[in-house]
């Protein structure tokens, strides 16, 4: 198997400088290293290599997975390889954009774990060249009855919004999920977005030999040692020990790198430049030269400090934030000087490009590294793990349904059970939440937080518009990894679609637990695969991502999350669609069969996890060419002025989706569901929370209902009619059956107070 480490211990070599535990390194991985290099490795090369080799920078275990995305398609510019992705959008225009993960600090220190990931995930963005516009954020906590999950709930929004505000970039989206599997490890996952001119990228290369390598921004310090380490091992009672593992951040010094950084990059003296993110100086010298087939020679004794006593093993490994490596051409480092120093930051010359391809690492005349490049990166030992499901998962596919279910409410009445699944954390506004972040600042949001489905930002200058969105269902991943990865990517498509954005492209995050356990495995294989499928099926290709491993403490894995970021093109922005049903409208549901089947549709729903405390059946499975057909059916009647407001089906089902509608509008509804049922017999819980895919509902004028309805047909799509809004009550009936009956006061009270009140 390619680069994996088959060698056993070598119980004549001698102990390793370093304990291989703070690198990170087992002893199979120390003897092959030293097998490659022909020697015993010093302190400082064995921390690097430890820091390279790690799971967060070297993907040894996903590497095998990864290589199956889809990375091309008439749009990408730039797939996976750099510091983020990039899709054309037209007039001469691109999107940058990538989504990475900030677990482990943000369990340590939530606060400055949250803040520190925004800005890494935003130094992604502007060393691309890109202006960054937008960022989103995937966050998943323990249930909020627990004291600690809401200090690392309140810590973990109060760093997002600290940083994100401070430099003035808008959150304009995301998405909070709550779960027990998460109350020792949450998820903090930051989505960055950026707009540049498509033939000003920028590249991550080191290359031109005797190009001066300059080091940008703040003092290099002893936070964030090892950090890319303690990012790729699991959680543990240590947890305390380990916070000096976790960077401290200035987003006012990061305000400062981004126009200085923009501003010198428009100069054309730059050749490279790279974020100083996981492993510090280390990975960005090593993934620079790498990329550039040149080699590096730095010295550390040139690099500023903000400690004495610093050596040169902290020196390279510290992940102190703010802090860019550029690679200038020779001859322009006075010009690039001077521009850094007019927004007040310092620049130091700490080496140059080389020939030969090696990392040459001095402190001042003494030699400390000498590693060739592809050792650090292409060397990296590659796991192939087997997967196997968990012993449990067949029975929580295929459970016991009289045993979960009771019989109906009496008259089955089901207000109550609406209410609570309105109010639960998972389906509650979050507006308590992002309310605490500036989500206009640029003038760019037309579509904020709450209004819609997806974020929508227009593209100043043109009458462009992108929608932007992330989106996983982790229960679905659980009880079926390859239907929860095709899912989480079709909901995604569809919350741009129910803007009026056509889906252009994927930035992943894939969060799971220890790979070296088959059936955590199992579920990254599965959920990759799913993703796989949906990204070929709509079109979707995946240009950047971020693997997040071993997020696990005491032995207990979080629930598999692959989030998905995605963004969606509006040629003309004008024609935006929210989520707010208007007064006077008639709603109907776009849907490829009218059939919900019998009570397995409930299977992985929240209001089996709410209401019935149970997780378990199968998520009704998707048909991707029927999505497909609905996204397009969906697409072309925004287009045509036909939808007044658009909004999917997901968490919580129809009965949700038309009343969080209702609330966000400001107004009730009578409606019939009878059409969605082709089984008048079956139960009415059924018919209302099913999650089934591929739905949206749509709020059109009375008079433009027959032509929604031709377009539909055209598009080998159900239009299935629901009836009018207006009134102060959400009525849901089916036929003359009535299922809900709910004071639109009561709702919106329920939705909006849901999460202060968890």
């Amino acid at each position: 198997m390619p680069n994996e480490p088959t060698s056993t211990v070598d119980p004549s070599l001698p102990p390793p400088a370093v304990p291989l535990s703070e690198v990170g390194l087992s002893p199979d991985e120390y003897t092959h290293l030293c097998s490659l290099l022909g020697r015993i490795p010093n302190a400082v090369e064995l921390g690097m290599v430890g820091a390279m080799w790690s799971e967060h920078c070297g993907y040894k275990n996903s590497r095998p997975l990864l290589k199956l995305f889809p990375t091309r398609g008439p749009r990408v510019l730039q797939g996976p390889g750099e510091n983020a992705g990039a899709v054309d959008i037209g007039a001469g225009l691109a999107v940058v954009f990538k989504i990475e993960s900030h677990n482990h600090p943000s369990a340590v220190e939530p606060v400055e774990g949250a803040a520190t990931g925004v800005g890494g995930i935003v130094r992604d963005i502007f060393t691309m060249g890109a202006r960054p516009i937008a960022l989103l954020n995937s966050l998943r906590f323990g249930p909020l009855a627990e004291p600690r999950t809401r200090y690392l709930f309140g810590g973990v929004v109060a760093g997002i919004g600290r940083y994100g505000n401070a430099i003035g970039v808008p959150t304009v989206g995301g998405e909070i999920y709550f779960h027990p599997s998460y109350a020792g490890n949450p998820l903090v996952n930051a989505m960055c977005v950026g707009i540049i001119a498509k033939d000003a990228l920028m590249s991550a290369k080191a290359e031109g030999v005797g190009n001066p390598v300059l080091l940008v921004g703040a003092d290099t310090g002893r936070d964030g040692i090892h950090g890319a380490t303690f990012a790729s091992d699991t959680l543990d009672a240590e947890n305390e020990a380990k916070r000096p593992a976790v960077q401290v951040g200035n987003p006012f010094l990061e305000k400062c790198l981004i126009e200085a950084c923009l501003e010198v990059l428009a100069t054309g003296i730059v050749v490279g430049m790279q974020d100083l993110g996981a492993a510090g100086l280390t990975s960005s010298t090593v993934e620079a030269a790498s990329r550039g087939g040149a080699g590096v020679r730095i010295d550390v004794a040139r690099v500023p400090r903000r400690e004495r006593g610093m050596n040169a093993y902290e020196v390279m490994l510290s992940e102190s934030q703010e802090r860019m490596l550029v690679v200038v051409r020779r001859g322009a480092e006075a010009r690039a000087q001077a521009i850094f120093a007019r927004w007040g930051l310092h620049c130091a010359e700490i080496g140059e490009v080389t020939t030969g391809g090696r990392v040459a690492i001095f402190d001042g005349a003494q030699q400390v590294v000498d590693l060739p490049a592809t050792l650090l990166t292409d060397e990296c030992p590659v796991y192939h793990r087997q997967g196997r499901p968990a012993p449990q998962l067949a029975a929580l596919q295929a459970p016991d349904w009289a045993a979960i279910l009771p019989p109906e409410p009496a008259g089955a009445d089901y207000s109550a059970a609406l209410l609570s699944l309105l109010a639960a954390p998972n389906i509650a506004s979050k507006a308590a939440v992002y309310r605490t972040y500036d989500h206009t600042i640029g003038t760019n949001t037309v579509l904020a937080p709450g209004q819609a489905d997806a974020a929508v930002l227009r593209i100043k200058g043109t009458a462009k518009g992108i929608a932007v969105t992330t989106d996983c269902n982790s229960r679905f991943c659980y009880l079926d990894p390859y239907e929860g990865g095709m899912q989480t990517v079709a909901e995604a498509a569809r919350n741009l679609v129910c803007t009026g954005a056509t889906p252009l492209a994927v930035t992943d995050c894939l969060n799971f637990g220890s790979p070296e356990r088959p059936e955590v495995f199992y579920q990254m294989e599965g959920c990759v695969r799913g993703i796989v499928a949906a990204c070929e099926a709509l079109g979707t290709p995946v240009v950047s991502g971020n693997v997040s491993l071993y997020n696990e403490t005491a032995g207990q894995a979080v629930l598999p999350t692959p989030v998905v970021g995605m963004v969606g093109l509006l040629e003309d922005v004008t024609q935006r669609v929210g989520m707010a049903w208007p007064a006077g409208a008639t709603l109907c549901v776009l849907a490829p069969v009218a059939t919900v089947g019998g009570v397995a549709a409930l299977g992985a729903s929240e209001y089996l996890a709410t209401v019935h405390g149970q997780e378990a059946g199968r998520p009704p499975a998707i048909d991707l060419a029927a999505e497909q057909r609905v996204q397009a059916a969906a697409l072309a009647a925004i287009g045509a002025g036909l939808v007044l407001a658009a909004h999917d089906c997901s968490e919580g089902g129809l009965a949700v989706a038309l009343a969080e509608g209702c609330i966000t509008g400001g107004v009730g509804a009578h409606l019939d569901l009878a059409a969605l049922d082709e089984s008048p017999a079956g139960r009415g819980d059924v018919l209302l929370f099913n999650e089934a895919p591929s739905r949206i509902v749509l709020a059109c004028a009375p008079a433009s209902a027959a032509a929604l309805g031709t377009l539909a047909a055209r598009h080998d799509i159900r239009l299935l009619p629901l009836g009018p809004t207006g009134g102060d009550t959400i009525t849901l009936q089916r036929g003359p059956v009535l299922l809900a009956h709910v004071p639109l006061a009561a709702a919106a009270d329920a939705w909006h107070h849901g999460l202060e009140r968890a």
